[in-house]
């Protein structure tokens, strides 16, 4: 793949040519020259956008594509060209399929679907068997197959001494162990943040002492065990007060939040519209406020998009019975730009690859491009039109955002929207 990007304007930190107009040519998949102006006697293909700008390509740490068992959801290709259109380079995805991914054999199964892509698919392998949180899953031999963490998808392990000891098995091969944060006792049947918006709509409330018992919890058996922990987003004031003072201990602790739970408080709730239904819930503005200074403080490690396809049959019926889900990876900039400034956005979408194992790729001369491009500036209103994914559960639809991705130019090929 050769191609020249005319006049782009690069937000990297690692580079040299941060916050410089560049034209930038590529040949064979590698950055060969960054230049203010290049000519093109070769005649390769030449990108120009509108306020064309590009950085590092972008990274979610939880996204779900459902095949193989529910591809009517979403499939591994589609999801992945979701991605690609979306600015994403890398994407985490987790174990939540029929069967649930939890052997060797399915981590290289999903290898074998997503390779040769431009998007790197890093497989989250489940952490018991079949996620049903009796038995470790195997987890060495995941890891050997190329998982990168260990996550029963949005199911918390009920049983204290099946995390202790997943989090010491982990530790022999430096594995990261996943938990989510919710405590099924106290959580109960509640469909919504417990708030005076569940009392006045009448729905069942899951209550953030719920979230802040497991958190609590897993920060105590971290602390023990001395394993890696991940707990996928935390959406509590008091769980970000909670993993702040893990931190100050050293503990070996990440933790994200999905973009919605950045955005959209309980509030919405008032028409019952399913593609709201999430889990952790939607939940007050304290709690919005706590997270987003927690992102801009570094307490949040990630954000993600939390990207979960549910076909209509499954939203489009009463609240109390709908599934949790909403797909986020086609709002995600828009979103976060609505939220924060350009470059602490692209700080958000780059931070988190570490933690996976992925090696960050700065833009220049003499790395392979793996690059996201985009335009910061566009304001629109968020629609079907553009949902790339199968299913169409967003929860950002009708929503006024700021910025669009272009596309990826990755694993030497460039998938870009036209």
């Amino acid at each position: 793949m050769n191609i020249l990007i005319k006049s782009a304007t690069i937000i990297d930190s690692k580079s040299e040519f941060h916050n410089t107009t560049q034209d930038l040519l590529i040949e064979n998949g590698k950055i060969t020259k960054i230049s203010s102006s290049i000519k093109n006697p070769k005649n390769y293909k030449e990108i120009k956008r509108d306020n064309l700008y590009i950085s590092q390509g972008w990274f979610d740490s939880s996204v779900s594509f459902g095949e193989p068992g529910y591809e009517e959801r979403e499939t591994i290709q589609n999801g992945l060209k979701t991605a690609a259109y979306s600015g994403f380079t890398s994407v985490a995805v987790n174990a939540n399929t029929n069967p649930v991914i939890d052997s060797n054999s399915d981590i290289t199964f999903l290898n074998s679907k997503a390779s040769k892509n431009a998007v790197n698919l890093l497989p989250i392998g489940a952490l018991t068997a079949a996620s049903k949180g009796n038995d470790l899953a195997e987890l060495y031999d995941m890891s050997s197959a190329g998982a990168v963490a260990f996550y029963d998808y949005k199911k918390p392990i009920a049983n204290p001494n099946m995390m202790k000891i997943a989090l010491q098995y982990a530790s022999n091969f430096d594995g990261l162990v996943c938990s989510f944060p919710q405590e099924n006792k106290i959580s109960g049947n509640g469909v919504m943040n417990e708030n005076i918006t569940s009392t006045r709509l009448g729905l069942k409330g899951n209550p953030a002492l719920a979230e802040e018992l497991q958190v609590a919890r897993d920060l105590f058996l971290l602390e023990y065990t001395g394993g890696k922990l991940h707990i996928p987003t935390i959406s509590t004031a008091t769980s970000v007060a909670l993993i702040r003072e893990a931190k100050k201990k050293k503990l070996d602790i990440t933790c994200s939040v999905a973009i919605h739970n950045l955005y959209f408080s309980d509030a919405v709730l008032t028409d019952f519209d399913t593609n709201f239904k999430v889990l952790p819930p939607l939940r007050t503005q304290t709690d919005i406020d706590a997270l987003i200074e927690a992102v801009k403080d570094g307490t949040i490690d990630m954000v993600t998009t939390d990207h979960n396809p549910i076909d209509v049959e499954e939203k489009k019926i009463e609240f109390d019975h709908a599934n949790y889900g909403a797909i986020g990876l086609e709002s995600a900039f828009g979103a976060l730009q609505s939220i924060f400034t350009t470059k602490k956005t692209i700080d958000i979408l780059t931070k988190g690859k570490t933690r996976f194992g992925i090696e960050a790729t700065p833009i220049a001369i003499g790395n392979m491009a793996n690059i996201a491009l985009f335009n910061p500036d566009t304001k629109y209103t968020f629609s079907k039109k553009d949902i790339v994914s199968r299913s169409k559960n967003a929860i950002f639809e009708n929503e006024s955002l700021k910025g669009k991705a272009y596309g990826i130019i990755a694993n030497n090929q460039a998938v870009l929207n036209s």
